[in-house]
């Protein structure tokens, strides 16, 4: 029997933000906005979810003024992204 994948990497905008997360240090907002093609609205509440999860960091700052939201890939982040892959391998392997 195939083990399930991890439902919360394995939505679309979700994954792709981990993805992005694990070949940099840290991104801000707006680049995973340019990058994903999401909407704010949307990548927002993705972000959330990820952070409440422990996979994501998101730090929140002022540039001068303006708002600045950064966010970074944990250790858990990490180790829920290679069990993913693993998994996804075991179905790769059945086919």
């Amino acid at each position: 029997m195939l083990k399930e994948l991890n439902p919360l990497i394995h939505s679309q905008l979700r994954l792709a933000i981990m993805t992005l997360l694990l070949s940099v240090d840290e991104a801000d907002f707006n680049y995973l906005k340019e990058q994903t093609n999401a909407t704010s609205g949307n990548l927002s509440v993705q972000l959330d979810k990820l952070n409440e999860a422990g996979y994501i960091a998101v730090e929140k700052s002022f540039v001068g003024k303006k708002p600045r939201t950064t966010c970074r890939i944990t250790q858990a982040g990490r180790d829920a992204m290679a069990e993913y892959v693993e998994t996804l391998k075991t179905y790769l392997n059945g086919l």
